[in-house]
């Protein structure tokens, strides 16, 4: 069984038991959240596609980890004017693993994030 989400103005495709990085959500290692932007769910045979969510499943996952990602240089450059500029930017994440993809309510006391369409 795998699912489609979206988070962070991303999609990602999860499993039960795997870990996947998404932009920073707030919580603390060893949290549970439960993410309710899900946008396909499939078990092998059936496949659901919202419209754009599907409304009564939920993906339960725990953090792992609160991080930083390896630096990136930007650099600006105007040729001809000695225009230079060079800085570093270190993306923060959020690694989430998959406990349970799940229908219906949820039995657990799970934290919900805020969705992006409540914004």
């Amino acid at each position: 069984m795998y699912a489609v989400l979206r988070t962070g103005g991303k999609q990602y495709r999860v499993e039960p038991g795997k870990i996947f990085r998404v932009e920073k959500l707030p919580g603390d290692v060893g949290e549970e959240i439960l993410l309710k932007d899900v946008l396909m769910v499939s078990d092998g045979e059936n496949v659901e596609v919202g419209k754009p969510l599907l409304e009564n499943y939920w993906v339960k996952c725990r953090i792992v980890e609160q991080g930083r990602s390896r630096k990136i240089i930007v650099f600006k450059y105007k040729r001809r004017k000695g225009y230079k500029r060079t800085r570093g930017h270190r993306q923060h994440f959020t690694a989430l693993k998959v406990e349970e993809i799940g229908q219906g309510d949820v039995t657990s006391k799970a934290e919900e994030t805020p969705s992006e369409t409540e914004e």
